[in-house]
């Protein structure tokens, strides 16, 4: 009895370690400041595929540049940001897009078009997706990772073909092999 209470004491712990073990792999704490604000930018919510933000650290001072489409979303990451231990000045550039039905419209279509040509599929599953679509009075941006030439090629016709299109900008950079 004593035995097998001492062999089930050490399979709960065993498991509550390696359960701690997962947390620590899946949620590294974060090193330097570049990390925590990359952090905290993917941990504001409703940030998605219609979204584009990018950051620089420089001493402290963190600039935010990107698109987002509602202006309560350009707020919270300003706010995320700034309440970082070591942040000295948040530089806001991120862009308001204009509240648009035509454009929300587009961005729908494009990102169903994406969606159905079969290789880009890949690269809109998860919380943030690898290809960004911003839409600014009727033109495409298309921003992100892709694996390869012909996906970034695939992607950029597709978003030609959506209708009310006016243009496509190509920003998609092809991932670096290791």
């Amino acid at each position: 009895m004593k035995t097998t209470k001492h062999i089930l004491t050490a399979m709960i712990a065993g498991v509550g370690l390696m359960g701690v073990a997962v947390l620590a792999a899946t949620n590294p704490t974060p090193r330097t400041l570049s990390e925590q604000v990359r952090h905290e930018i993917l941990m504001v919510p409703y940030i998605g595929v219609f979204d584009n933000l990018n950051y620089q650290v420089d001493n402290g001072v963190v600039t935010l540049s990107g698109q987002v489409t509602q202006p309560v979303r350009k707020l919270d990451v300003e706010r995320a940001v700034k309440r970082i231990p070591g942040v000295t000045a948040v530089n806001d550039q991120i862009e308001v897009l204009p509240l648009s039905r035509f454009d929300d419209q587009i961005r729908y279509r494009t990102l169903h078009t994406l969606l159905r040509s079969a290789p880009l599929d890949k690269y809109f599953r998860g919380v943030q997706p690898d290809i960004r679509i911003i839409v600014k009075n009727g033109s495409v941006t298309l921003d992100g990772v892709v694996l390869n030439e012909g996906d970034r090629q695939i992607a950029y016709i597709a978003a030609n073909g959506v209708p009310g299109v006016f243009s496509v900008t190509d920003k998609l950079k092809i991932q670096s092999q290791p």
